[in-house]
């Protein structure tokens, strides 16, 4: 579906989608009452077949790679849908990480008792069936599928035509150990059979899925946020900063930044925008300028920024004069915007701007230029002194992450098991009735 589309879908795909949607809330409406044990139980097993079985899933990946390498797929969205053998085991073991993790279901998150001796308690259940909408992104199917699976809920894919083999495979060894375990295997389910028209079923299956979370770039995101009917937790494109303050150290900005943009291209918490303050910027640019360029980053400068580098005379600097488009681009490449503010204001009202609200850091030793930025910058995740490629849900302590809410309505930033649920209230009584 491009931006543009207006979501239509035949009868006899949505009426399938459905079908699928109502199998999987059957099914987790049995899950839900499954108790930690026997979830943690089967999360194991589930690593356990992937380790098992890694070598069918990577013999698929490497179909998908050939074909995506072949249609011209660059080279940020080919990191990302690489799921070899390493990335299996990684996979696995964040599945058995998630096994390890407190079931959230059953917390009480408030309780109390009225005057009447009424006595409320607010507790974590879970949200029901999450659909998920993904492209290029085989890991996304392993975490999704653990992670509902330890809250309690029912996951619906559409995984993309790039994936399509690798997610097959994966889901078909989930799906064969829930059998295994005496689970529904409707409780992990894929519409890619369908194509688009699945995606698009999805959006229209209110009241058959829960919630909808797409994961992908910022195109498909807006598409399923306008045309969904089904509530939607909105995950964000990562147009990320770092702003190197005047009293930043340089020692300490430069590997960061070449962390942050240069470790993997193709994520959203790669830094994409690069912002110094004026008093710093003709010491600092030449030093983080050559070694970008010994990264193989083009920059794409503002005039102020563009002069400083130019005069520097780096060798192998790929230097462009950056146009108002860049400022609003996430790249997924090996590029960055690179700008010169004349105040940490400046550098927080162009974040604002700009930003897609996912994470944004600031290097700085002055602890006022700190609380300042982490106070005002409208964004998930806010670091200091440290690379954005920290913002995930693994790193969190999470196991895996459903994906990175850049809203604010009941998720923000990496949504682990507690964001894979909402609350009910329950009233314990002796009687008592309303006057």
């Amino acid at each position: 579906m491009t931006n543009g589309e207006e979501a239509r879908v035949s009868a006899a795909v949505f009426d399938a989608v459905c079908a699928k949607a109502d199998a999987a809330a059957r099914a987790q409406k049995t899950l839900a009452r499954a108790n930690a044990e026997a979830k943690n139980e089967l999360l194991n097993a589930i690593a356990d077949a992937l380790d098992a079985r890694a070598d069918e899933i990577a013999g698929a990946n490497e179909l998908d790679m050939i074909a995506s390498r072949d249609a011209g797929m660059d080279a940020g969205k080919l990191d990302r849908l690489l799921f070899d053998v390493p990335r299996v085991a990684a996979a696995a073991q964040g599945v058995r990480h998630v096994a390890t993790l407190p079931d959230p279901i059953g917390e009480i998150v408030r309780g109390y008792n009225l005057p009447n001796g009424l006595r409320l308690q607010q507790t974590r259940v879970p949200l029901g069936v999450i659909g998920m909408i993904y492209e290029a992104r085989p890991n996304v199917t392993v975490d999704v599928a653990s992670l509902c699976l330890k809250s309690g809920n029912a996951a619906i894919l559409r995984g993309g035509h790039a994936a399509e083999r690798t997610n097959a495979a994966t889901l078909a060894i989930i799906r064969d150990t829930l059998v295994e375990h005496g689970f529904d295997p409707a409780l992990v389910d894929t519409v890619d059979e369908y194509g688009r028209d699945g995606a698009t079923a999805m959006m229209e299956a209110r009241g058959h899925i829960d919630v909808l979370v797409p994961r992908g770039g910022a195109g498909l995101i807006q598409a399923v946020v306008r045309n969904s009917k089904v509530p939607v937790i909105e995950t964000g494109a990562g147009n990320v900063h770092i702003y190197v303050d005047r009293s930043g150290d340089l020692d300490k900005a430069i590997p960061i930044i070449i962390n942050a943009k240069t470790q993997r291209v193709g994520v959203c918490n790669a830094a994409e925008k690069l912002l110094v303050h004026r008093d710093v910027a003709a010491r600092f640019l030449p030093a983080i300028a050559r070694a970008l360029a010994e990264a193989n980053v083009e920059l794409h400068a503002d005039d102020d920024a563009y002069g400083i580098i130019d005069k520097a005379g780096i060798d192998g600097v790929n230097l462009l004069a950056a146009t108002d488009e860049d400022w609003d681009t996430e790249y997924l490449a090996l590029t960055m915007g690179v700008k010169v503010v004349d105040s940490l204001d400046e550098a927080i009202e162009h974040i604002n701007a700009h930003s897609t609200g996912h994470t944004e850091s600031i290097v700085a030793e002055d602890y006022s230029a700190v609380e300042e930025f982490t106070g005002r910058v409208d964004s998930a995740v806010v670091m200091v002194n440290a690379s954005t490629r920290f913002t995930d849900g693994g790193v969190f302590g999470f196991g895996a992450e459903l994906g990175i809410s850049t809203q604010k309505m009941h998720a923000r930033g990496p949504m682990g098991l507690r964001e894979m649920t909402t609350t009910k209230w329950i009233g314990y009584g002796t009687g008592q009735v309303r006057g």
